[in-house]
């Protein structure tokens, strides 16, 4: 008895060597038992290979006697084995074992009749010349084994050989094994190869006449015309409108100018003549789509009510009143004259202050549509312009995008955050502005995707930007309208009329189930909050609600809950900022300044320390360019002074001085530091302390002088909100005080001053005191004698 190995989809011809993969239990132990006795295993075919566990009457009756050659156990549980084919057999009787398949076999022999030996020669000849015009035919087979065949004599072994590399069915190859003369197996095989090559070369033809029939879009032409006619016969397409012909009618309709009609018709003429399926005729298509599309004479009526749109504009935004009467003063205008282009305003001011929700009011007061594109971060010419129709996927600019989007020519255009733009290679999208906002050119603005020209002169444009960080070209096209942070009370009436309703609209809450003082909004705003707008109030705000709906779901709270300045840290937590945050004493060399930042103003302290040592100047604090030269000037200007101020000439050769501003991770610049600095130099030299109540802006000159600066009330601002009480300021900027707030002035005592000597009588404690040579020459000069150290003397100024 030997052992069986049942296999699946292959069939193993003598001297053939192959590898298999077993898998089931049976087969393994079929294979160990081999590996125990002689290595011998009968390989025989199963006829249906989807049988796992198959039956002695699932297997064929011819097989090959094998001798395995190697054999190597895989981890998943799988054994490879390399096994070479050797006699052909017959089954006798299965034997069933429960391990493995056993049989008894009789060893079939290859017959040859002595008289057979030339025919086998030709017959030789004729498989092997037939076999080399079925590898070429058949790219399955590698021609390496042309090369091998003709090694073999033995006409039995390359019968085998052959049928082994035939692309045929198992049934056709185990008939092949079951021959047993060699002369009818060449002629079997010789049968097969006719056979094989026949079906080779017609499969050829087709495939030839198929590749110079049928390419792609003439197929799909093909089978969409068959679907439409197939439509048309259901009566499903009976009412739908042709679409060149829809198209003709909205050229018709849409009220072009004759350049683009000229221009649209031309293109709708040139897709006629075009294959529905070509990739051209969908760039023609889709031209004409955004032609018709943009609005050429559709527009909405202005509103020229003044008082409608001055409520609108009250209702909607409490203070900036430039704003407001700019609108006013443009609608104004167009109640006489009937046609107006556009304004272009750009409204500059920190976050948070109504930038961009302004837009959306002068829209609603106007009675324009309202659009909005974001230029943060756009850095392509081409999201301005379009791209050239050239391109795969190319498109009109957003200009032309948000108009047909709009559906009127007169929209309002609202350019968000147009600082915030950059370029690269791909161009200046700031340049590709400079056309879209001149109401000198826009009229006649080309977009590059749609080649004609499009009026943009009825298109009120509104720019907003944090910073006047813009190219000069740009900016002097737009009407600059600046924002200033919010005061104190303009950010609780915006508080309690805007944000206390919606939030709690927004949180589901009703009126009788909360309600917030206005002390407890100051608190807010003077605790919880520090920026010139009024997101973070609107946040602390929300935050509030959203504990409070929490109290009512959960069934904690019973009523409505009162939000008083007492309990408002149950709500908020602790409180993040201190409310006046300048000194609590006066120092020496301790100097509190004004800066200006993009979110409002704040308060800058500035501090100079000097110590023994050979003159050496250091300043920390993270200070740019500017700030660096500035106090290069105020050293200049204390040295010109050292005979008024009682200080060592030569002090800047014995004495390092440092000068340093606190928050040194937060980068600094600008010149109106300038008096600071010189005032800390001479506080630190003189040992004077600078009064912590005061605080000053300017810039200084080396002759003492103090000149203007920007940013005045947000700096104020900033001043109030620490706790400041005299602020100086340089006497130039005294003429924008008719704009600030009255109430910020009423609690600040503001001093113009127009040299540096001005700021040291205020800032200082005391008049710095003089060496006794000083004192006496400085009486004589001014022909009086000193009543003490600290009566006053006429500031130094030079002529």
């Amino acid at each position: 008895m030997m052992p069986v190995l049942p296999l699946r989809d292959v069939v193993v011809y003598p001297h053939m060597v192959i590898p298999l993969f077993v898998g089931r239990e049976k087969s393994i132990r079929a294979l160990e038992r081999a590996m125990e006795h002689d290595k011998k295993i009968f390989l025989v075919a199963q006829k249906d290979a989807g049988q796992d566990e198959p039956n002695p009457d699932d297997i064929y009756r011819i097989g090959t006697i094998s001798t395995i050659l190697q054999l190597l156990k895989l981890p998943d549980g799988t054994v490879k084995v390399l096994v070479e084919g050797g006699e052909r057999a017959r089954v006798e009787a299965f034997v069933d074992d429960e391990e493995f398949f056993g049989a008894e076999l009789t060893v079939l022999e290859s017959t040859q009749d002595e008289d057979e030996g030339r025919e086998l020669e030709v017959l030789t000849r004729s498989v092997l010349t037939q076999f080399e015009q079925y590898v070429k035919l058949n790219k399955k087979v590698p021609p390496e084994i042309l090369a091998s065949l003709t090694g073999i004599d033995d006409p039995g072994r390359l019968a085998d050989t052959i049928a082994a590399h035939l692309s045929v069915k198992i049934e056709q190859k185990q008939a092949i094994l079951e021959i047993e003369s060699k002369r009818e197996r060449l002629e079997h095989i010789i049968a097969q190869l006719e056979e094989e090559m026949d079906l080779l070369q017609v499969e050829k033809r087709i495939r030839g006449r198929v590749k110079r029939q049928m390419e792609k879009s003439q197929r799909e032409y093909y089978l969409n015309e068959q679907m439409k006619a197939i439509q048309k016969e259901l009566g499903d397409m009976d009412d739908a409108p042709n679409e060149i012909e829809d198209l003709a009618r909205k050229i018709e309709e849409a009220g072009m100018p004759k350049e683009a009609r000229e221009k649209a018709t031309a293109e709708l003429n040139k897709l006629k003549m075009m294959s529905p399926m070509s990739a051209e005729a969908t760039v023609v298509r889709n031209y004409v789509d955004w032609l018709v599309s943009v609005p050429w004479k559709k527009r909405t009526k202005i509103r020229n009510n003044l008082v409608e749109a001055e409520k609108v504009l009250e209702a909607d935004h409490y203070g900036l009143e430039k704003v407001k009467e700019r609108i006013v003063e443009y609608l104004a205008v167009q109640q006489r004259v009937k046609k107006l282009k556009g304004p272009i305003l750009c409204l500059v001011g920190p976050p948070g202050v109504g930038k961009t929700s302004v837009g959306q009011s002068i829209a609603r007061a106007t009675n324009r549509k309202f659009s909005r594109m974001s230029l943060g971060g756009v850095r392509d010419e081409a999201e301005i312009r379009g791209h050239r129709r050239t391109y795969i996927g190319a498109l009109p600019g957003k200009i032309i995008q948000n108009l047909a989007k709009a559906g009127v020519r007169n929209p309002l255009f609202l350019l968000d955050e147009v600082d915030k733009m950059s370029m690269d290679f791909r161009g200046d999208p700031s340049s590709a502005l400079l056309e879209v906002l001149d109401p000198e050119q826009n009229h006649t603005f080309n977009d590059h995707y749609l080649e004609v020209d499009y009026d943009l002169s009825n298109v009120m444009f509104v720019a907003t930007a944090n910073t006047l960080n813009i190219p000069g070209p740009l900016l002097d096209r737009m009407e600059v309208i600046r924002l200033s942070g919010y005061t104190e009370d303009e950010k609780i009436n915006i508080a309690m009329r805007y944000l206390v309703p919606k939030q709690m609209k927004n949180h589901g809450l009703e009126e009788g189930e909360l309600a917030i003082s206005e002390a407890t909004i100051r608190d807010i705003v003077r605790y919880y909050t520090r920026e010139a707008g009024v997101r973070n109030v609107e946040r602390e705000i929300a935050k509030i609600c959203r504990k409070v709906v929490k109290q009512q779901v959960s069934r904690r709270a019973k009523g409505k809950v009162r939000i008083t300045p007492r309990s408002l840290q149950k709500y908020l937590g602790v409180k993040r900022f201190r409310f006046g945050r300048k000194e609590e004493m006066d120092r020496i060399g301790q100097v509190t300044g004004l800066a200006w930042t993009e979110v409002g103003g704040d308060l800058l302290t500035i501090e100079a320390a000097v110590m023994p040592g050979k003159g050496r100047p250091s300043y920390t604090g993270q200070l740019g360019d500017i700030m660096q030269e500035s106090i290069q000037a105020a050293m200049t200007v204390v040295r010109s002074r050292v005979d008024a101020l009682g200080i060592d000439a030569k002090f800047y050769q014995k004495t390092d001085v440092h000068i340093h501003v606190p928050e040194g991770a937060t980068p600094k610049d600008g010149p109106s530091a300038g008096v600071g600095m010189c005032t800390a130099l001479v506080s630190a030299l003189t040992k004077i302390p600078v009064r912590s109540n005061v605080a000053m802006t300017g810039e200084i000159t080396l002759r003492g002088e103090v000149l203007p600066i920007g940013g005045l009330k947000e700096k104020l601002l900033a001043a109030l909100r620490g706790g400041i009480d005299t602020v100086l300021i340089p006497y130039e900027n005294q003429r924008e005080l008719s704009e600030i707030p009255a109430n910020i002035l009423q609690n600040l005592e503001v001093k113009p001053v127009k040299w540096i000597d001005e700021v040291f009588e205020v800032a200082l404690q005391h008049k710095p005191k003089l060496t006794s040579d000083r004192e006496n020459a400085a009486e004589v000069v001014d022909g009086e004698t000193s009543g003490g150290e600290d009566e006053g003397r006429k500031p130094l100024r030079p002529h």
